[in-house]
């Protein structure tokens, strides 16, 4: 029998004078897997954390240090890179360094929680130097000294991971922001130790205090209680509502008029002091003096040579504690909150 006649062996790639055509796309099948991306948010609702007197018990509450600064949302995108404050304020070019860092991260997408901090020679941060490297409160002035201390992973690499519990998250940030680094974008480190006895060694070191976090809880926007922050000395939001004058004190202040919100309304809680400086108090009587009114916010009962304001400015007051009728103990102000920091006013449960 015999065998058909072999045939010649083709080209590698076909007909060396015929044009060179791909083989049709096959259709994906709708049953196969696949990796869905999500739309990275254009700002998100920050997770904020409870004030309690004493840190949390059990293994599942991870310490980290209370950083005193600015709280900054770093997002990364394919077209740049956005810093934002925690009311949605663009403050990228106020923080040079950062932005440079946040570019470095290895992955093209990511949003980034933290805090925006300058640290003192002993290493701890200064609410008040971060204040004077932007230019003083409202300033507009980069701050080179600036660093951002980050301690929680939004989005990344294309997914939205709020709903993932926050050890994933951690250890997600880790792989970007690894622990011990000079760098302007820094690891807010878990410290593993009894809260009470870090909140005694924070105290000691002049820190202002401690933040525990539910390990197995997703992010969540608000004061939820699954993140909880204690304090060494107790420091928080109260709106100017006016001021006693006095022509022995500097900028003719004798003591602010401050109230807490309860509800919708404003609550008159007392009076400071302390804490000015010369420079302090002059800007605080020029930018009072353009929100006088007739009637106060709140009822401060009667108070000679008192001129009221509108409850615009929100002042950061450090103090011990609360009379039984609802008044500030040992208070003393510390500084002015910035407008666009959207720092809240004390709550009054």
């Amino acid at each position: 029998m015999t065998k058909p006649p072999r045939r010649p062996p083709q080209p590698l790639l076909g007909h060396t004078d015929a044009p060179l055509r791909s083989k049709p796309r096959r259709r994906r099948d709708p049953s196969q897997p696949q990796l869905t991306l999500d739309p990275m948010p254009a700002r998100v609702d920050l997770c904020l954390a409870l004030l309690k007197s004493r840190p949390p018990k059990g293994a599942q509450w991870a310490f980290e240090v209370k950083w005193d600064g600015y709280r900054l949302v770093v997002h990364k995108e394919p077209s740049g890179v956005r810093i934002l404050t925690r009311g949605g304020h663009d403050w990228t070019h106020l923080f040079p360094a950062i932005a440079a860092e946040a570019r470095r991260l290895p992955v093209s997408t990511a949003i980034l929680d933290g805090e925006a901090v300058v640290l003192d020679e002993q290493g701890r941060p200064d609410f008040g130097k971060l204040q004077k490297s932007l230019g003083g409160r409202g300033g507009n002035r980069a701050s080179r000294d600036a660093i951002m201390m980050a301690f929680d992973l939004i989005y990344f690499d294309g997914h939205d991971i709020r709903s993932t519990e926050l050890s994933s998250r951690r250890h997600l940030l880790e792989e970007l922001v690894p622990a011990g680094g000079e760098e302007a974008i820094r690891l807010s480190e878990e410290i593993e130790a009894d809260g009470d006895t870090l909140l005694r060694i924070a105290c000691e070191l002049g820190l202002e205090g401690i933040v525990a976090k539910d390990r197995n809880s997703p992010y969540r926007s608000g004061r939820s209680g699954e993140w909880q922050k204690i304090k060494c000395v107790q420091s928080d939001g109260f709106a100017i509502i006016g001021y006693e004058k006095s022509t022995a004190s500097f900028g003719g202040i004798g003591r602010l008029l401050l109230a807490a919100r309860k509800g919708g309304e404003f609550v008159y809680v007392g009076e400071v002091g302390t804490g000015f400086n010369e420079r302090s108090a002059a800007e605080l009587r020029e930018l009072m003096d353009k929100l006088i009114v007739r009637k106060p916010a709140a009822d401060t009962g009667r108070k000679r040579n008192a001129v009221f304001v509108r409850p615009e400015l929100v002042a950061e007051i450090q103090y011990g504690g609360w009379t039984h009728d609802g008044k500030l103990r040992h208070q003393s102000y510390k500084g002015l909150r910035d407008p666009a920091d959207n720092e809240g006013v004390y709550e009054l449960e």
